[in-house]
């Protein structure tokens, strides 16, 4: 039986990747328009793909000293000796993870924007399926590394089902590192490029978005496929893989032992799939360009993904567990509603279809001082319907599942909660991944000089990709708060079983060990955020700077004449981006074996909540701010409070660059800080448990 379960969630592993490259062979297909378009998409990909060899080349040194480090620890007896090598193959899976995603999507840039001179439908096909080759690599990557570990370490070296949790909860450590380095590097040079190409071209120079004399130009293009799409699927990647990984742990403990209870995750991401695969099948358009029609579409096919799964979800739960243990199929589908309600109010604040959005674009008409003020209000308040859904779904999914009865049990069903919210992961990640694609396909019909309507229906799906974008995030950072809570429990259980002394009043806030790390922690994403958006700023300084200095001393640039040095733009944001994305992510990683060594693992627990909290609230509250001046800035594009070029327009055009690095660099990489946090903790708890000074 147990054989089965695994070969049941290596299946799904195997579908999603068999249906990926079917899409990608089926996106492929597609036109890619004339010799300039095909030039332009050569341009964009040869960048991207330069910027990511080098950003692997410095990952690598950084896993060379973890993999010593880790194995240092093991021969000393803190670790088992699968722990290095765990680490290792989730850092690989998740670089990979964005690597298949940014290949396809640079790839489907031009082939988008032609299909765009078709109709609007065709269009959103060729970018959705591109996104659906990021979502369905993501997930099946992710089932594919799990079902290797267990298959080995359960059927080959004869481990306990704790015992596989155990060693398969660090390589968890390994996807969060990597994941973190994409996502802080490729948001860093995407928001350089965007700054730059933004506030010389657009408000200085007056020239259009995308514009071909814009030296910035290709940068930003590329910028969007390394941040928003390589970035973005190890981000994705390490959130789906640490949430099942955490709630099976969690299911060991609680049903002591039970392979079954290990496994019910397993098989709810293998079914999620499924869903996800039929949910694809509906999205489709007309050709009317109102945003709450696109949007419509594309719901449709995650809202039937997220039914069918809710359908699935109770036989799997009573068959595995019992009828007993029907409360965990509602702390499943706490999860699921949650992850939908995040994601509807997600999309109020931030698309242009709305008041609050639309209300915003309206202050940029006194200038860029009000519409800056008017978006942190906007993304501040934000935060307060996702916290109540989020503490509604953990209250319901601790209680629903017996948590009073038995608080292991309770965690579990707060962990399989997030597993529920993540379990279609495949189709919601594609309706966000296509968003880059619509954004790339866009710059790329304003180079090439199509005719005004191809553009027009690029930014129709751009404006929705930001608002699909920003409902993904908060989607991300949701499922983040959940799984963080499960993996606390999961340290807690480790500090137990490496010899530490586990008593629960220890952990009170009125223990001064536990309040300090509080403290720390709470601290931490602001610093992290300092440290991410002041690498933007630096970086985008030397863009700027660029971009003046071509406009000034390249004759003829600006009455399109001469050509601008685009590949200085792009060097410049590599190596800014590669240079700044160290320190970040080396906090991340330092902080909390520190904070134990020099106080304990009490404060450690303490540290782990305080940055779940205000990793959570921050992270909202970003990449709201960040969405909305966005959409607020397209929505005067679109005609309103006197359309391009026009006062209103420069203000937000200042608005959305500062919500630039809100929403794609800062906010986003705050989610995989405070699992990374976790997982560290938990890696080197038997140091900290050992050799603590205190």
């Amino acid at each position: 039986m147990e054989k089965i379960l695994v070969l049941c969630t290596a299946l799904g592993s195997v579908i999603a990747l068999v249906f990926a490259a079917l899409t990608a062979k089926k996106v492929l297909a597609f036109p890619q328009g004339n010799e300039l378009m095909q030039k332009i998409s050569a341009a964009v990909r040869t960048g991207a793909n330069a910027y990511l060899k080098r950003q692997y080349r410095i990952v690598l040194v950084f896993f060379a000293c973890m993999f010593v480090v880790l194995c240092t620890m093991a021969a000393f007896g803190l670790l088992t000796w699968f722990v290095p090598f765990a680490f290792v193959t989730g850092g690989f899976f998740s670089g990979l993870s964005g690597f298949v995603g940014m290949k396809i999507a640079t790839a489907a840039n031009c082939r988008t924007a032609c299909a765009c001179q078709d109709g609007l439908n065709k269009g959103l096909r060729v970018a959705f399926s591109a996104g659906s080759v990021m979502g369905f690599t993501v997930v099946g990557l992710g089932l594919l590394d799990i079902s290797i570990w267990l298959g080995l370490l359960h059927f080959v070296f004869k481990l306990s089902a704790s015992e596989v949790t155990a060693a398969m909860l660090t390589f968890g450590m390994g996807a969060s590192s990597m994941a973190l380095f994409a996502r802080v590097g490729g948001g860093i040079f995407t928001k350089a490029a965007d700054v730059g190409a933004d506030l010389v071209g657009k408000v200085e120079a007056g020239i259009p978005e995308d514009d071909p004399r814009n030296p910035a130009a290709i940068a930003d293009n590329v910028g969007d496929n390394v941040g928003d799409v390589a970035g973005m699927g190890a981000d994705l990647y390490e959130s789906y893989v640490g949430s099942i990984i955490s709630a099976s742990a969690l299911g060991v403990a609680a049903f002591g032992g039970s392979f079954n209870a290990m496994a019910v995750p397993l098989l709810m991401a293998a079914i999620g799939i499924l869903c996800s695969i039929v949910g694809s099948f509906f999205v489709r358009t007309g050709e009317d360009l109102d945003q709450k029609m696109l949007l419509k579409a594309l719901s449709r096919g995650t809202t039937l993904a997220a039914v069918l799964i809710a359908v699935i979800a109770y036989p799997l739960v009573t068959t595995m567990l019992g009828r007993a243990h029907t409360g965990l199929y509602f702390a499943i589908l706490s999860g699921l509603v949650a992850g939908v309600l995040i994601g509807k109010v997600t999309e109020y604040f931030t698309s242009d279809t709305y008041k609050p959005t639309q209300d915003l674009s309206g202050e940029a008409t006194t200038g860029s001082a009000t519409i800056i003020i008017g978006g942190i209000g906007l993304g501040m308040l934000s935060t307060a319907v996702p916290v109540v859904i989020v503490v509604v779904c953990i209250l319901l999914a601790f209680f629903l599942s017996g948590g009073a009865a038995s608080a292991n049990i309770g965690l579990y069903g707060i962990a399989l909660a997030a597993v529920g919210m993540l379990s279609t992961l495949g189709i919601t990640l594609a309706t966000d991944a296509y968003g880059p694609v619509a954004d790339n396909a866009g710059g790329i019909a304003e180079m090439s000089g199509l005719d005004e309507s191809v553009r027009t229906r690029t930014d129709a799906l751009d404006s929705l990709g930001n608002t699909t974008a920003a409902t993904g995030k908060g989607f991300a950072i949701g499922s983040a708060a959940l799984t963080a809570l499960a993996l606390v429990a999961s340290y807690i259980e480790k500090v137990r079983e490496v010899g530490g002394t586990v008593d629960f009043s220890d952990f009170s806030v009125m223990n001064p060990l536990v309040l300090g790390g509080l403290f720390i922690g709470a601290c931490l994403p602001f610093v992290f955020a300092a440290l991410t958006m002041q690498s933007v700023g630096r970086a985008a300084q030397s863009v700027v700077v660029e971009v003046r200095r071509q406009f000034r001393e390249i004759a003829g640039l600006m009455d399109g004449k001469a050509d601008p040095d685009y590949a200085r733009c792009v060097d410049l944001c590599t190596k800014a981006s590669l240079h700044e994305m160290v320190l970040p992510t080396l906090t991340a990683i330092v902080t909390p074996v520190l904070v134990g060594m020099l106080m304990s693992y009490k404060a450690v627990v303490g540290m782990l909540a305080g940055a779940t909290a205000t990793g959570f609230l921050l992270a909202i509250f970003m990449s709201n701010a960040g969405g909305a001046w966005d959409n607020a800035k397209k929505y005067i594009e679109a005609g309103h409070h006197g359309g391009k070029g026009s006062e209103p327009h420069k203000a937000a055009v200042v608005g959305d660059t500062v919500g630039d690095p809100f929403k794609d660099t800062s906010g986003p990489s705050i989610n995989i800080l405070i699992k990374l946090l976790s997982m560290v903790s938990i890696v080197f708890a038997a140091l900290v448990v050992n050799y603590s000074i205190l």
